[in-house]
Parts: structure tokens; sequence; C-alpha cells
């Protein structure tokens, strides 16, 4: 199914529509937004309830109790570096209850209270019962920049399957959002984990976290931006190669596509996204519309050269265009080069980021080194 749909996927720029975008500073009634307040009260209400009813569907607040338990579990893979912290974070509603775990490192032999960086993992549990994968998530590197990091495994809160996704808190906790063209679908849930993770970070006296970082990697980044518009407690969120449905403008047509992603993961996004499967045109909004909602706090796009399915290009734009709220509204100092195919070093902005790398779709070493460069520069 990927390989067929990726070799039946445009590549050619010639071949990309023309791009005719929905405009953020004009509200539904037609009102020109030019100002902080008109943008706080009227658009971004407006473009938030689109993404929620038309692409990502609910992500619930609501909830009836919320507990924190430390286990002892795993051995600490860092004994020398950190303190390790195995969480079951429980939470109940309508007599109901669902647990779901984080694994958090502290900077040993450092003062804190420590910013913290939270990585969405998409990554089943490890079989071998690791914690940590280097490659991916480089623990040991940002205990050693004495930030505290912790991780959580996406299908703790939702199964990253078709068949199973409701198997955990949709299931559980909100099983009235089963069956809404607007209901809860794994992004939602994903971002759930994330929100609870940082109400466990919120109490913890070791913890800075109102210097808190949200990163996600492909389809956790798309879940990291919609976590952020709608959870205001991020400081920086990172999105690295997050594609159709993420950074990536869907009117462009280019890699993977709305009915592409509806087709493969039709559990990702509300069920009202399915509407648009070749007709992206008809969208009401587009995905530079997203950093909006997320404005004025800090944002970081990547992209890889060989990523050609996530479409670069498409996230280029998608934050490139999005930094206009930054800049209009909140006063932000942001350029862009005018051409992405002259894009030579990464793009530190006040509040807003971006690079571009050599090679295939994966978070590698380079893109933190990028991005931990962005956030010395932006983190306060």
């Amino acid at each position: 199914m990927t390989v067929q749909a990726q070799n039946q996927a445009n590549y050619d720029e010639s071949k990309v529509p023309a791009l005719v975008l929905p405009d953020p500073f004009v509200s539904e009634k037609g009102m020109l937004i030019n100002n902080l307040a008109d943008w706080e009260k009227i658009r971004r209400p407006e473009i938030f309830h689109l993404f929620e009813s038309v692409v990502y569907g609910i992500l619930p607040k609501n909830f009836d109790a919320i507990s924190f338990e430390k286990v002892n579990e795993k051995e600490n893979p860092y004994p020398d570096l950190a303190e390790l912290e195995e969480v079951n974070i429980t939470v109940s509603r309508n007599g109901k209850s669902h647990t779901m775990r984080i694994n958090l490192f502290l900077p040993k032999d450092k003062k804190g209270p420590f910013p913290v960086i939270l990585l969405i993992n998409y990554q089943p549990t490890y079989p071998d019962g690791s914690l940590v994968d280097e490659a991916f998530w480089p623990v040991s590197e940002l205990l050693k920049r004495g930030y505290a990091t912790a991780s959580f495994h996406a299908e703790t809160v939702a199964p990253d399957n078709n068949e199973t996704y409701k198997n955990g808190i949709i299931n559980t906790l909100y099983p009235e959002q089963i069956g809404m063209p607007n209901g809860m679908k794994a992004y939602g849930a994903w971002g759930w984990g994330s929100m609870r993770a940082m109400d466990y970070f919120e109490q913890h006296p070791q913890i800075d976290s109102k210097k808190s970082i949200l990163v996600g990697h492909s389809r956790t980044g798309k879940a990291a931006l919609w976590t952020s518009a709608n959870d205001p407690r991020w400081a920086i969120t990172y999105a690295n190669e997050s594609g159709c449905g993420g950074a990536a403008l869907s009117r462009r047509k280019y890699g993977e596509t709305v009915e592409a992603i509806n087709n493969r993961f039709p559990y990702w996004f509300a069920d009202n996204f399915k509407k648009y499967n070749g007709k992206e045109e008809t969208l009401p909004i587009d995905q530079h519309m997203l950093p909006g909602l997320i404005a004025p706090r800090a944002i970081y796009y990547s992209s890889a050269k060989g990523d050609q399915w996530a479409d670069p290009k498409g996230e280029f734009l998608g934050i490139k265009l999005g930094s206009r709220v930054y800049s209009e509204i909140y006063g932000k100092k942001i350029e862009f080069p005018s051409e992405f195919e002259t894009l030579k070093s990464p793009i530190h902005q006040e509040s807003v980021g971006y690079h571009i790398r050599e090679g295939e779709h994966n978070l590698t070493w380079e893109d933190w080194s990028h991005f931990l460069e962005f956030v010395g520069k932006n983190l306060k």
C-alpha cells in the first residue's frame, strides 16, 4: 500500500496546483484582522474550531481525578548522569480509569529546577525492555546539557492501529467520542497523553514547567502541533518531518496527500477530514494556519531532502507563511528567504525556526543539534 501510493504520488513541482490559500487574517464574516485583540477574540477561535472540526477532531480536556505513582521496574540506563522516575499516571472519569506510563530522567548532580523536553514516542514499547533508543531520543546528551527529559509510548493511550486505536482512553474514558464526525481519534489521544505528562511536570519541584518543550517526529510531530494548539503550557513545540496533516500544505498535493493518508491511517484524523480526499482545494483551512494557534510561543519545523513523501517544500512554506502571525500580530522579528531551493543553513528566528538536512525520513542527532541551538536562543 505504501510503496504503491508513493509510486503514484506527484513529485513534480510543475504539476503542483496554483496555490490559493485561505487568509488567516480575514474572518469568516470578511473582517480584516490586524490587531492582537481581534486575533485572539475572533480569528484564532475560528481557525481552532475549523481544525478541530475538519482535521484533528476533539481533544477532550475534562476528567474527574488524576494521580501519580512512582514505580521501580527498570534499571536506570544512566546511573552516573540521571535520576530515573518511572511514573504511572492514572486518570479517572465517570467511574472508569486509565493508567499511562512516562519515563523521566532528571540530571544528576546538577541544580534544578530543569527545563524539560517531552518526546511523544510513536515506536511501540521496546520488546527487550529498554527505556531509551539513543539514536532517536538522545537522553545522555540532553542530560549533559542540563535538560530533564521524558517520553511516553503513544500506544499506551491509543494503539497505533486502525482495529485497536480505541482500546485506550477512547473506549475507557471518552466513549461518547466514538462515531462523532469530529470525535477524538489517535492524534487527540496522543495529545491527551502529552497533557497528562505536563500535569505531572507542573507539580514536580525539580522541573521548570514554564520551560517545557514538546517534540514529535512524523506522525507524532502532527500530534505535537495539535497538542500545543490545545494546551498553551508548552513553551516550544518541535515537529520533525511531520508532512501531510502536520507541517506541509495540503493544497500542494505533493507526496502524501489527504486521500493517501486517510486511506492508510483512517484512525488518525477526524472522520470529517475524509470529505476532502482529492478535494484539498475545498478545505476551509490549510496547514499554514496551524502555527498561528501556537503563537506567540516558539515553534520549530524540520525536513529531510530524501523525504519527498512528506513534501519538504510544503513544510517550509507551512512555517514561512505561518510565521506571519508571529510577525504581524505579535511583533516578532522574522525573515524567511524567498526561495526554498536556495536555503543553505538553518533558520533560527525569534520564536520560529526551520532546517532541512540531507538524508531520509528519521529523527537524527543532526536534527536534535539544530533544534537545541534554536532552543538555546529562544527558551527564556
